[in-house]
């Protein structure tokens, strides 16, 4: 294939990109002779750039929550249950699943008897839009031997009660709905993800390649839970997988603290209206379990990557990666005391964020975590002190759409309100390696993991970078999406 009369950069200059397999053959001249019978793909001018890679995704919640009601809208717990019902009260036996709620400001909390009240007998389950919460009605309660007074689980526990759910679920359905997922991610101009969905994720997606295949790479994460039978089958991250090319082997995740929605993000400094333990956040690993599973891991060649949130949290993620001695990743690094900055480059550790949180975050940031030392979705000062940033989107948190994260780091502001920390900003140069898995730009040799936009993103503002058309988008040297030019 040849990617005909595209730009690299903003400067306008156009080029030929031959592909040959999964790899860019050669870089010439737009117009330069080629060879008859290549199948050429017209870029109309455009602008190629290396794809796309969201570096934090849940491929299956996100899957399902594409097909879940949305009550992201709601203002408090009765007006979720009110956007429920109508689909609750008609369901039968059916399970009814809801996404997106944020209960963090809301004037009362969430409850099961909230559910009960209005839906007798429903069975409903509702997760919260940070994923760390999820809200059931007695009854699934009851379907899952579930005993708890305000059936509101968060954390571990509404991880693995999603995970109960999941079960319950037609799996080659499931496969299905995330196979498309990856088709509507090609579309975005991705071309790969690392998916941290809670899961035995290599037998997952051993079984799901028989399904069909993903339109994206897909790196697995291994969870603690899977993490001996990983080290005992000589699994290392970045290993290919015997089925597919497309499939590799990603990092140890690592859940350190909650976060900040739920006010368990583990800080230094309590959280205000809270006493007792819980007033710092939560720790669901202590120091030696952290160091252990981080060593364990580096020593068997599995990158890990430790779920941070708060700067407490931080702090210990990196205390671990300096006393094992590598490198690794940290998710979402969203407060970060200014002494632990220099500490991500100095130890090679990534710091992998998601720029739509802090726009989403910014006023819950601000009741919750102002007049604090510590630095908040600090990307530009990460940048600037020589740490490597990852972008991803953690869908379904926010979508997983990488040009509206790019904007977010580079502006700061995704409305008409004035930028929130501006001084956190990151120079569009750096947001774009940072949304494309650290790839600068495209070079012969490289996998032919390609998006072309209508044009170079520095020709764009807040408000239409994140609507720029997508043109094509290439994975492994595959047309995975096109556009009519």
């Amino acid at each position: 294939m040849i990617i005909a009369n595209v730009a690299l950069d903003g400067s306008g200059v156009l080029f030929d990109i031959e592909l040959v397999g999964s790899v860019i053959a050669s870089i010439v001249p737009a117009g330069s002779p080629r060879g008859t019978g290549v199948e050429v793909l017209d870029g109309g001018g455009g602008v190629a750039l290396p794809g796309f890679v969201d570096s934090h995704v849940h491929l299956t919640q996100w899957a399902a929550a594409r097909r879940r009601i949305d009550v992201g809208p709601a203002t408090s717990a009765a007006d979720a249950v009110a956007l429920v019902y109508p689909y609750a009260r008609t369901a039968g036996d059916s399970v009814v699943r809801a996404n997106g709620f944020r209960d963090a400001q809301w004037p009362e909390e969430p409850h099961k008897d909230l559910l009960e009240s209005a839906l007798p007998g429903a069975r409903v389950a509702m997760t919260s839009m940070d994923l760390h919460t999820l809200w059931l009605s007695p009854a699934l309660l009851a379907d899952l031997g579930i005993d708890h007074p305000t059936g509101v689980l968060r954390d571990v526990d509404g991880l693995e009660a999603v995970m109960a759910l999941e079960e319950q679920e037609d799996p080659a359905e499931l496969d299905r709905a995330v196979l498309d997922a990856t088709a509507a991610l090609a579309v975005r101009g991705v071309t790969g993800v690392v998916d941290f969905e809670f899961a035995d994720n290599r037998t997952v997606w051993d079984r799901r390649l028989s399904a069909g295949s993903p339109a994206v790479r897909v790196d697995t994460t291994v969870w603690p839970q899977w993490l001996d039978e990983a080290i005992e089958r000589g699994e290392r991250t970045g290993d290919v997988s015997a089925l597919s090319e497309l499939i590799r082997r990603g990092p140890l995740k690592v859940m350190l603290d909650g976060s900040l929605n739920t006010r368990t993000a583990c800080c230094h400094d309590r959280y205000p209206g809270i006493d007792g333990d819980d007033a710092y956040g939560l720790l669901l690993e202590t120091r030696e379990s952290l160091f252990e599973l981080v060593s364990r891991a580096s020593r068997s060649g599995i990158v890990p990557a430790i779920h941070a949130i708060g700067d407490r949290a931080n702090s210990i993620a990196l205390d671990a990666f300096e006393r094992a001695g590598c490198g690794g990743r940290i998710e979402h690094a969203q407060q970060i005391l200014p002494e632990d900055i220099g500490r991500f480059a100095a130890l090679g550790v990534a710091a992998s964020v998601q720029p739509q949180h802090a726009m989403s975050d910014r006023d819950i940031a601000e009741d919750l975590w102002s007049g604090r030392r510590s630095v908040a979705y600090g990307y530009g000062t990460l940048h600037r002190s020589g740490a490597r940033l990852l972008f991803g989107s953690d869908a379904p948190v926010s979508p997983p759409e990488p040009l509206a994260g790019v904007a977010a780091a580079v502006f700061r502001t995704d409305d008409d309100r004035p930028p929130w920390h501006v001084e956190e900003a990151v120079p569009l140069d750096a947001a774009l390696q940072a949304a494309c898995g650290g790839r600068r730009a495209l070079r012969v040799g490289d996998a032919a993991d390609i998006v072309v936009l209508v044009e170079h993103p520095e020709h764009r503002t807040v408000h239409d970078l994140p609507e720029t058309e997508i043109r094509a988008t290439i994975c492994a040297g595959a047309l995975t999406h096109a556009a009519a030019v």
